[in-house]
């Protein structure tokens, strides 16, 4: 008998990680830090998803002396230009995809929701169904993050969404089963389109809940298997390389 190998049962799957943050926000590694961590990782898709803040709340974070950790709404265009020089590096070097998001940051009405595959700037401030149908118009990803309590945090910020995920559940294209080290049955008992994240903010984030997509790797391929969500998986790394 051969010795298992646990990462031959890996081979026919994208290992994708869709929820980290930046220097450009609240997050302690710059871009290119991040991407060279799970490239070198042996990841195959990762998403970095810097924090927009809501207005109000900028406004009770600025006004108490306080940095909100969010990116500012001008640098928009920048944060996206680094990043898609980010994904080049990445392709050359590893073979990873950079999906450029953002994580649409609304603590006044208490929702966080990230969009994967974003091309241009979505306010904050809009309501929820507002924000999923200008999502749906970039062509990018809907998805509901940390939907429950947490217990590296002990709160949840988008329980805004699981007071009302009867009305918004067919609406997002996932939710977050996993995030970090928590697991949210409660998004499983119903069944929803599901995906795992780390919620990255520092290197130690990096062993965590992950997603096991089946398909090519292609950024419409990726964001087609999160919406159809007939090949998915969770994936709890812990460290090592995944990729030989």
């Amino acid at each position: 008998m051969f010795p298992l190998n646990p990462w031959r049962l890996l081979m026919e799957w994208l290992c994708c990680d869709f929820h980290i943050h930046s220097t450009w926000s609240d997050g302690r590694l710059t871009i290119n830090e991040i991407v060279g961590m799970y490239g070198q990782a042996g990841f195959d898709v990762i998403a970095i998803t810097d924090h927009l803040l809501d207005t109000a709340s900028e406004i009770q974070y600025t006004g108490s002396g306080r940095k909100s950790g969010c990116m500012p709404a001008e640098r928009f265009v920048d944060y996206r230009s680094e990043l898609w020089q980010a994904a080049r590096t990445a392709w050359e070097n590893w073979g990873m995809l950079v999906l450029p998001g953002i994580e649409l940051t609304n603590n006044t009405s208490r929702y966080h929701i990230l969009a994967l595959d974003v091309k241009e700037y979505i306010s904050p401030d809009l309501g929820v169904e507002e924000i999923l149908v200008e999502i749906r118009r970039q062509g990018a990803v809907s998805v509901a993050c940390h939907p429950y309590v947490r217990n590296h945090s002990g709160d949840s910020p988008s329980e805004f969404l699981w007071e009302n995920h009867e009305r918004f559940a067919q609406m997002f294209d996932a939710w977050e089963v996993a995030n970090r080290d928590d697991l949210f049955n409660v998004v499983g008992l119903k069944k929803f389109n599901y995906i795992a994240n780390s919620d990255f903010h520092e290197e130690k984030h990096l062993r965590s809940w992950k997603t096991l997509l089946r398909c090519e790797k292609n950024v419409e391929s990726v964001k087609e298997a999160i919406r159809k969500n007939d090949r998915v998986s969770l994936f709890l790394y812990r460290g090592g390389k995944i990729r030989q």
